[in-house]
């Protein structure tokens, strides 16, 4: 078993969804428009990057009219948006590992204000593969089990067949993950099979997890990932904080 699950993190920001779908939706229309100007094509059927972005927003729910609004907007001529990826690594409060991945149009703008998050949590940014080499890039896909209707083993041998590595039945939530490589076909067969997901993307998954004691810590902590993600540049904060 991977030892990796969202589930905590999907059930704790589920009451507050609604207030930040907006952004979401916001955040994964930017990344639709550079998946689509960096493959060349508006069909995720020939656009790998296209189908896995597709894939998470359909977990998120965003509607299929903002979708393929958003691929019409990144083929239009007149479209001028130029996004550019960073990353950028460091740690938190008690050596918490974090990474942070932007879009951004200007890095000028972006890099001082994840700085500032970092020092302002009594964290610290650091150079890039500080660490990124203890984490694991993987997909992971999180099916939501809350009424137990699934049969556990019937939806980890459709994963298997569809080419997951692992699974794992976590309370409510069956987490399947896979190789990245894999991802896009993983999920076709799965939405194939009927299976809806409360999760779905490709991400970086912590080799081990840090528990922080200190109230101070945890709360300098929450923040840190509070101000990461309100910043419209930032798609991912990953870390791997315990936060059970």
């Amino acid at each position: 078993m991977s030892g990796h699950s969202k589930w905590h993190n999907i059930q704790k920001t589920k009451g507050a969804a609604d207030a930040k779908r907006s952004a979401a939706f916001t955040k994964i229309a930017r990344e639709i428009i550079v998946a689509v100007k960096e493959g060349g094509s508006g069909d995720p059927n020939n656009n790998s990057r296209l189908a896995t972005v597709i894939a998470k927003a359909k977990a998120v729910n965003m509607p299929n009219d903002n979708i393929k609004r958003t691929i019409d907007k990144a083929l239009g001529a007149g479209n001028t948006d130029s996004y550019e990826a960073v990353t950028y690594e460091g740690y938190g409060p008690g050596g918490v590992a974090v990474i942070v991945e932007a879009l951004t149009d200007n890095r000028q703008r972006t890099a001082p204000e994840v700085r500032h998050a970092f020092d302002k949590c009594n964290g610290n940014l650091g150079a890039i593969g500080c660490v990124s080499w203890s984490f694991d890039k993987k997909g992971v896909i999180v099916i939501d089990n809350e009424d137990g209707e699934l049969d556990e083993e019937t939806v980890m041998m459709d994963a298997l067949d569809a080419g997951a590595a692992d699974f794992e039945a976590d309370g409510p939530a069956l987490e399947i993950t896979c190789d990245p490589d894999a991802f896009n076909d993983v999920v076709k067969a799965l939405e194939e099979k009927g299976y809806s997901f409360v999760n779905a993307e490709v991400e970086m998954v912590p080799q081990n997890y840090i528990t922080l004691s200190g109230e101070g810590d945890v709360k300098n902590m929450q923040k840190l990932i509070d101000m990461l993600e309100d910043s419209d540049d930032v798609q991912n904060v990953w870390h791997n904080w315990d936060n059970d």
